[in-house]
């Protein structure tokens, strides 16, 4: 049996320990990013736009991947979860700016609702630590 050293990384919300959730965990090399949004105690950074929620998401998600050990170019799978699918084109695009030469595997889908009404956008993804690219590194 392999034994996997495990690593808890906490983004610092007052829901972690109340959920009772990581906003990522390593085991071994593998990093899991849980579910990331633009949530902060004012409302949505970045108000009703989606792509500027998607860019503040992937700031919050390249620090939990830099504690982990890991980056963006070890990204295997990401997930895109959508309060209105329409937002799709804009969302693509910013995941396009940072996974356009690394390209995971994806999936986009809409979503009936958020943790609160003014987020938009919710990424979680996995990377593979040593799993980059040559060209992505």
């Amino acid at each position: 049996m392999t034994e996997y050293t495990r690593q808890n990384i906490s983004s610092g919300s007052v829901w972690e320990p109340v959920v009772g959730y990581s906003r990522a965990v390593r085991a071994g090399a593998f990093v899991f990013v849980a579910g990331t949004t633009a949530s902060s105690p004012d409302g949505a950074v970045g108000g009703a736009d989606a792509a500027a929620q998607a860019r503040e998401i992937f700031v919050r998600i390249g620090a939990a991947l830099e504690q982990a050990g890991a980056s963006f170019g070890e990204v295997v799978r990401s997930r895109v979860y959508l309060k209105d699918i329409a937002d799709f084109d804009t969302v693509g695009a910013v995941h396009g700016e940072i996974f356009g030469a690394i390209r995971p595997a994806l999936v986009a889908v809409a979503v009936g609702a958020l943790a609160a009404p003014d987020l938009l956008v919710e990424i979680e993804l996995d990377a593979i630590i040593g799993a980059a690219l040559p060209e992505a590194q």
